[in-house]
């Protein structure tokens, strides 16, 4: 069953061939399987193995091309028809001497494509270093160009349906969110924690399911709290932490981020000072952010108050987001911060994530947001404060 309408399904294929025409693309391999998703509807776990959807610009339906034994996951999940999908056989997989993208110049060679100019997602994660040798080996005739980002930005700007998808994702992330903080205490083991996250993400409501993130509970105590991107372990939370919680709710693939700190004990003044920059950042930026700002000057806004309280922050105050699947749930388009002239435009949705970590402690306070036509809108109901244990 197709998670969207065919129309706009279709719609999305208009625009990724508009873009493709713009930078003088015939041919596109799209590799990224959010990107994959979000063109055809595929939805399976077989990312580990060589797949793609290829967009001809004068076809009217994408070609499917994947393992043989994903053959009837592309039939359940997408809206292409079976002359559109093409599976390889399985001696392809993990074989020295045969590649799926040699399977793939074969049915480009089939097709009438092998003199055209091709685009490929060069910096996608499951496009690798032996893809590219072999198409260049066996399309000698074509030209390529780098395309990573073309379906991304296609993606950028949201559709209604996929509005309503994230606020489920949100739905989601606030019970999972409760549970991290109902859980958190001393002498409690840190993966207790992550398995009642796990279990409410898939949970979901009573209503609807979840799916699985594209990240894992982020979960950091004590002085892991200084970086920003470490898990769980087996040991037991102790008194005068903090521990970060850095999780989504994830609904058809799509996501809504969200994160809190919590303090098990009494926080000295530098946790208070550090959490109280950190909310008053987050809370002005919510108020500051139009349509019509660039990602730059979002940044602006939360540098110029966290500076007023003597803290500075290096990385980027946020970043686009929307379908995807392991290991980001970022869209790698727009992101708040110096340098980035990405206008927003309503129905652009982000990860708001002030979060600031120093060499022995660190806070985070992150909302999903959309952008509206005045405004912004976070799409989670969840307090923002420290949270005490």
């Amino acid at each position: 069953m197709l998670s969207f309408e065919l129309a706009e399904y279709k719609e999305r294929l208009k625009k990724t061939k508009a873009s493709m025409q713009e930078k003088g693309i015939e041919v596109l391999l799209v590799t990224n399987p959010a990107n994959m998703n979000y063109l055809s509807g595929y939805d399976g776990w077989s990312f580990y193995v060589h797949q793609m959807i290829i967009v001809v610009i004068d076809e009217e339906q994408p070609f499917w091309i994947g393992r043989m034994q994903d053959g009837n996951g592309a039939r359940f999940t997408t809206w292409l028809d079976d002359n559109h999908i093409i599976p390889y056989p399985e001696d392809h997989i993990q074989s020295a001497e045969k590649h799926p993208m040699d399977f793939v110049c074969n049915i480009l060679a089939e097709i009438g494509q092998t003199k055209r100019t091709i685009g490929l997602e060069m910096d996608a994660y499951y496009f690798t270093a032996a893809c590219y040798v072999k198409l260049n080996e066996g399309l000698p005739e074509a030209t390529f160009k780098d395309a990573t980002t073309l379906v991304n930005f296609v993606r950028i700007i949201k559709s209604d349906q996929e509005i309503a998808y994230m606020r489920r994702a949100a739905r989601i992330v606030e019970r999972s969110m409760q549970q991290a903080i109902d859980h958190i205490q001393e002498g409690v083991r840190e993966c207790d924690v992550a398995a009642a996250i796990v279990h409410q993400q898939i949970a979901g409501t009573e209503e609807f399911g979840g799916d699985y993130t594209a990240i894992a509970p982020i979960l950091p105590a004590g002085e892991h709290t200084s970086t920003s991107h470490l898990n769980w372990s087996d040991e037991r939370y102790t008194n005068n932490i903090p521990v970060m919680i850095e999780i989504a709710g994830a609904y058809k693939h799509y996501h809504s981020p969200l994160a809190r700190t919590v303090y098990i004990g009494e926080p000295d003044q530098k946790m208070n000072d550090l959490s109280k920059a950190c909310i008053e950042g987050i809370n002005t930026t919510i108020e500051a952010i139009k349509p019509g700002m660039t990602g730059e000057a979002v940044e602006q806004v939360w540098r110029k108050v966290i500076h007023k309280y003597g803290f500075e922050k290096e990385s980027r105050a946020g970043y686009s987001i929307g379908v995807n699947y392991p290991p980001d749930w970022g869209e790698h388009t727009a992101s708040f911060r110096p340098g980035d002239q990405t206008v927003l435009k309503p129905n652009m949705t982000f990860h708001l994530m002030p979060g600031i970590w120093m060499d022995d402690i660190g806070f985070e306070c992150t909302e999903a947001i959309r952008i509206t036509e005045d405004g912004c809108e976070p799409l989670a109901d969840f307090p923002r404060k420290l949270f005490l244990k």
